[in-house]
């Protein structure tokens, strides 16, 4: 059998690959950021997010900290969802949702006349507000957080920006960074049009792995 035909060595050796290259191209990503920028790059393969990846100071740190608190995740779609590590958020005591087909949501969303990433958004905010959000597709889920946290006492733990498209995304990104700024709520974006639910998802493992201890694949059983 070859060397890398299990799980856990194939991920050790993409990841060792991936800063082996990240080097060759003279990139230095800080250390605190390391373990999001090479997973987002592990899942995509796409070297772009090691420039495009923003962080408001210590988002990384702060968000696993709130991971290994048993912090909630809160995703804009049911694939992201499908994406986040449920055993390591079993291991953390944590939870996550995702509210786009819920039928109160939908109802919501046709009574004010908005989409359901925004009425999913509000409901979210409302029943997990010190929760980690993590938006991969939905511009207008990010412009709904940015205008709850304006308007109320809605903290979250971390929100991840990384809506993909083009039609908004590039302003809900650029106001996320602006308002997390401003207020003080950790953020991770990725800037311009790029993202996407396995982003989201890939920046959520990354920091579930750090909380508990399984950055290396052999540490969940792999």
């Amino acid at each position: 059998m070859s060397a890398h035909t299990l799980p856990g060595d194939i991920e050790r050796s993409s990841l060792a690959i991936i800063a082996a290259e990240l080097a060759q191209r003279g990139v230095a990503v800080p250390p605190e950021n390391d373990a999001v920028v090479r997973r987002v790059i592990h899942a995509t393969a796409d070297f772009d997010y090691a420039a495009n990846l923003r962080f408001t100071p210590g988002a990384a740190a702060k968000g696993a900290a709130a991971l290994a608190a048993g912090c909630a995740i809160v995703t804009d779609t049911n694939m992201a969802l499908a994406g986040v590590s449920k055993t390591a958020l079993a291991k953390l005591g944590g939870a996550a949702y995702c509210y786009m087909a819920d039928p109160a949501v939908a109802a919501a969303a046709k009574a004010a006349g908005t989409t359901r990433a925004v009425a999913a958004m509000r409901h979210a905010a409302a029943a997990h507000p010190h929760a980690v959000f993590a938006v991969g597709n939905a511009p207008t889920a990010l412009f709904a957080l940015c205008d709850a946290m304006e308007q109320g006492a809605f903290r979250p733990a971390l929100i991840v920006g990384v809506p993909v498209g083009f039609v908004n995304v590039v302003e809900s990104k650029q106001r996320l960074l602006e308002v997390c700024g401003r207020l003080g709520v950790p953020a991770i974006a990725a800037l311009g049009r790029k993202g996407g639910s396995s982003v989201a998802a890939a920046i959520c493992n990354a920091l579930l792995y750090t909380a508990a201890g399984q950055l290396d694949p052999a540490a969940r059983g792999w």
